[in-house]
C-alpha cells in the first residue's frame, strides 16, 4: 500500500511563490508517475503538472512556465515537489498530489493541500 502526504499549502498574494511536496512512500513508490492536480469547488479536477520515473516532465498550459516539478527518490520513499511562481488569485484551489502506477493499473491519491492566492 502506497501513500501520499503532502504539505507545502498556505496563503500567500498575488506575485508570491510556494513550494508544495508529496511524500509518497510504501511498497512500489518508485514505480510511480507522480503528478499535482488542483481541484476549485464546483469546477473539474485539473492536471497542474506530471513526472514520470524517468524526470519527464509534462505540464498544463495555464502553467505558462510558472511552475515547476521535481521529484528525488530516499530511502524508498518519492518526494515530489511543486514550485509555484508568480502565484495569481486564479491559482487558489486545493492541490492534490497523485501516484499511478500504470502496469498495475494502481492510482494513489494524497489528501490535498490548500493554496490561497489573494491580496
Amino acid at each position: 500500500q502506497v501513500q501520499l502526504v503532502e504539505s507545502g499549502g498556505g496563503s500567500v498574494q498575488p506575485g508570491e511563490s510556494l513550494r508544495l511536496s508529496c511524500a509518497a512512500s510504501g511498497s512500489g513508490s518508485t514505480d510511480l508517475v507522480m503528478a499535482w492536480y488542483r481541484q476549485v469547488p464546483g469546477k473539474r479536477r485539473e492536471t497542474v503538472a506530471r513526472i514520470d520515473t524517468r524526470g519527464n516532465t509534462e505540464y498544463n498550459d495555464f502553467v505558462q512556465a510558472r511552475f515547476a516539478i521535481s521529484r528525488a527518490v530516499a530511502k524508498a520513499t518519492v518526494y515530489v515537489y511543486l514550485q509555484m511562481n508568480s502565484l495569481e488569485p486564479e491559482d487558489t484551489a486545493v492541490y492534490v498530489c497523485s501516484g499511478v502506477n500504470i502496469d498495475r493499473g494502481l492510482n494513489y491519491w494524497g489528501q490535498g493541500t490548500q493554496v490561497t492566492v489573494s491580496s
